[in-house]
C-alpha cells in the first residue's frame, strides 16, 4: 500500500523530520518520504493504514493534512 500525503505547515528540516518520525510510527508503515518543497509525504506500508491514522499523527506532530491519495 502506498499514499501521498499533502501537508501544510511545513517550513524546514527540522518539520520534516517530525513529520517522518510520526509517520513512521504507525503501525505496519515500511517507509516514509517527506519532500519540503512538494509539502508531501509518501507512505509505503506492508498492510492497510488508515487515513484517519494518518491525520491524527500529522496533526499529532503539529502539521495539517490537507490530503490524502491512494498511489
Amino acid at each position: 500500500m502506498k499514499k501521498k500525503i499533502a501537508i501544510e505547515g511545513m517550513s524546514c528540516q527540522h518539520c520534516v523530520s517530525h513529520v517522518k518520525e510520526a509517520l513512521s510510527e504507525l503501525n505496519g508503515v515500511t517507509s516514509v518520504e517527506v519532500n519540503l518543497e512538494g509539502k508531501s509525504a509518501v507512505l509505503e506500508a506492508s498492510g492497510e493504514v488508515k487515513d484517519e491514522d494518518i491525520k491524527f499523527a500529522v496533526d499529532d506532530a503539529g502539521y495539517e493534512v490537507v490530503n490524502i491519495e491512494n498511489l
